[in-house]
C-alpha cells in the first residue's frame, strides 16, 4: 500500500468541500488570521466562514512569507 501522508497526518482537502465549513471562524482562525493581516497591511472582514477563513490565511500567508 502506498499513501504519501503520515499516519498521523490529514491529507490537505478543499475547504469549499468541508462538512463544517459554512460555520463561524474558529477563535485561533481569527487570532491567526488577525496576525497575518497586520504584517500584510490587509483586513480581515468580520464575518467569515471556516472555510473562508483558511482560504484567506492561505493567501496571507504567501504574501507574507509565512506558514506551508
Amino acid at each position: 500500500m502506498s499513501d504519501d501522508t503520515a499516519p498521523n497526518e490529514n491529507p490537505a482537502k478543499d475547504p469549499n468541500e468541508w462538512v463544517t465549513g459554512d460555520e463561524p471562524m474558529t477563535g485561533p482562525q481569527r487570532s491567526y488570521l488577525s496576525t497575518l493581516a497586520q504584517e500584510a497591511g490587509a483586513e480581515v472582514p468580520e464575518q467569515l466562514t471556516k472555510a473562508q477563513a483558511s482560504e484567506m490565511i492561505d493567501e496571507l500567508q504567501k504574501t507574507t512569507g509565512r506558514g506551508a
